[in-house]
């Protein structure tokens, strides 16, 4: 018989923090019952990022958290950085949550000579020592293959479509794809909602050759309550537009939501101006207070991620989160 001391073998759980949206890791960490782990970060003078840990880490099931906003390259060297620091100091399990998954719009050739980002970012967490991923409302599914590991693909459509059905008669519903591409997720609307579809068809005006597009709504929306569904909202321009197109065919009201509010550039001012009564949207990414507006509301996506890190910590089944959806 050998002597020493007992070795400890209970889980440990430990959540980390990016620099890019350190509110909703805290919002997610006090969810779980804990704090996130201090740590010193900061950049060089040349840019250059150094990240430190000042707990041990060893032996932890860890979950880095961060959301990639602007400057996303920044936040992708962060995010990678951390993961090694892990690595290196013998963190059992590592998990990047990425709640807005970067480059995601990348994730194919269009034409010759062009990069498939979304893979490159996949590989890169896995080289950095990555173990699984974990994200929300990928830009086409497809992506979860992309990284070498378990890929956890939450979604936002239960919290987004709780908001709508207790302020809507639905009854008077129509969910709207704002484009062919977005017409799975708004399938997955209608068949929580029990709603009917229409479609927003695209195609070049011939009067107008190589110049304006025109919006054509294919199913019924006269008078009727119209939800336009969509994974994100970057500037804005195709889903007033979206919404615009709806109205001239008679909606009665347009609403629009989506899970991750991008808001780049003129974004603001499009929705604030729009004809939609309400934009719904998630915090998966920071909303600054200046770019608050009346009919803005933001839901927290903080829930969602700490039942998702409760599961995989105590390997349970993330797919029960969505009643067999995921």
């Amino acid at each position: 018989m050998t002597s020493g001391r007992k070795i400890d073998s209970e889980k440990n759980l430990m959540v980390f923090s990016g620099r890019a949206y350190p509110a909703l890791a805290e919002d997610v960490a006090a969810c779980l019952g804990v704090t996130t782990v201090p740590t010193a970060a900061y950049d060089f003078a040349n840019g250059e990022i150094f990240v430190r840990f000042e707990e041990s880490v060893r032996g932890c099931d860890a979950f880095v958290i961060q959301s990639h906003t602007t400057p996303i390259n920044q936040w992708v060297m962060e995010t990678l950085v951390m993961v090694d620091a892990l690595k290196r100091a013998s963190a059992k399990r590592i998990t990047v949550v990425a709640p807005f998954y970067p480059y995601a719009r990348q994730d194919k050739k269009h034409r010759g000579r062009e990069p498939i980002s979304a893979r490159l970012i996949a590989d890169l967490f896995k080289t950095a020592g990555a173990h699984r991923l974990m994200t929300v409302d990928l830009h086409t599914a497809q992506i979860q293959g992309f990284f070498d590991g378990p890929v956890d693909h939450l979604f936002a459509l239960p919290l987004l479509a709780e908001h709508i059905e207790q302020t809507l008669d639905l009854d008077r519903v129509t969910v709207v794809s704002p484009d062919a591409g977005r017409v799975r997720v708004a399938e997955r609307w209608t068949d929580r909602l029990g709603s009917p579809l229409a479609i927003i068809h695209k195609r070049r005006d011939p009067r107008v050759p190589n110049e304006v597009k025109v919006n054509e709504v294919v199913g019924d929306v006269a008078g009727r309550v119209c939800i336009l569904v969509d994974d994100m909202i970057d500037t804005a321009g195709t889903i007033t537009k979206a919404a615009d197109a709806l109205f001239d065919n008679g909606a009665a009201d347009v609403i629009i939501a989506a899970t991750h509010g991008v808001l780049s550039g003129p974004a603001i001012d499009r929705l604030k101006n729009c004809r939609a009564s309400q934009v719904v949207i998630t915090n998966t990414l920071p909303i600054a207070d200046d770019q608050m507006f009346d009919k803005l509301t933001v839901m927290s996506i903080a829930p969602l991620l700490a039942s998702a890190i409760r599961e995989v910590f105590e390997d349970g089944s993330v797919t029960s989160l969505f009643d067999g959806d995921a």
